[in-house]
């Protein structure tokens, strides 16, 4: 039979590592005939680690928080961008969808804009393209660009990745000075007057900018808020 000392040991050493589970691996048998001994030590030792198995609240810390400024890293995987545009519309296929986040969250690498908020963007402008709009879904026309009026209904791109290219560098003519250029080639007919006459650091800064809505970045803060409650849900 183990010794009452070896066999306090072995609690102790298993109530710091908090392993339910390892705890009752190693247990140690005791011959039938003297029984099992239990002490008060083990009581609590055991309902320590009961209380270990059970499942904490996320912190704080472990949450997604989408950054605002434009120039930030995007943090949402393609995967969670078109889940969460599949639970907005729910008529779009989700491998297509996934697709194309994959575009935006490429397209944004190269140019250092936040994914997040372009996908964001991209879902206010064209209603979780659903259009309706001046802009029609064959122009690949991701976030109104040109869209003025019905003599100026916006600007044509012949592929989705020549669209969502051209929306991420019109961010980034928004979000950096004269000084930086792109590192893809130039598919933004508006870029270099936006880039000379217009800076944004924030999704704050585009409001009656971008667009002439005062309300913009509220809105477009809304959707934001929204994918981060989905992927932290």
């Amino acid at each position: 039979m183990p010794k009452k000392e070896d066999f306090l040991q072995k609690i102790q050493k298993k109530m710091q590592n908090f392993s339910f589970f390892c705890f009752f691996s190693d247990f140690i048998y005791m011959k039938q005939s003297k029984g099992l001994f239990v002490t008060g030590l083990t009581l609590l030792a055991l309902l320590v680690l009961f209380a270990s198995c059970k499942s904490l609240p996320q912190s704080p810390e472990s949450k997604i928080i989408i950054a605002r400024r434009l120039l930030a890293p995007g943090k949402l995987s393609a995967d969670q961008l078109a889940a969460f545009f599949i639970q907005e519309n729910n008529q779009k296929a989700y491998d297509e969808i996934y697709e194309f986040a994959c575009l935006y969250i490429a397209e944004a690498a190269a140019e250092n804009i936040n994914s997040d908020i372009a996908f964001a963007q991209m879902c206010l402008e064209t209603g979780f393209l659903r259009f309706g709009g001046l802009v029609q879904p064959e122009w690949h026309n991701y976030c109104g660009l040109g869209a003025i009026s019905p003599e100026q209904p916006g600007c044509i791109f012949e592929t989705e990745e020549l669209g969502v290219r051209a929306h991420i560098q019109h961010i980034q003519a928004y979000a950096t000075k004269e000084d930086v250029g792109l590192n893809r080639e130039l598919v933004d007919p508006r870029y270099s007057w936006v880039h000379k006459t217009k800076y944004a650091v924030t999704i704050g800064d585009l409001a009656t900018s971008w667009a002439a809505d005062p309300d913009y970045a509220k809105k477009l803060d809304s959707i934001l808020m929204r994918m981060e409650a989905f992927v932290n849900q």
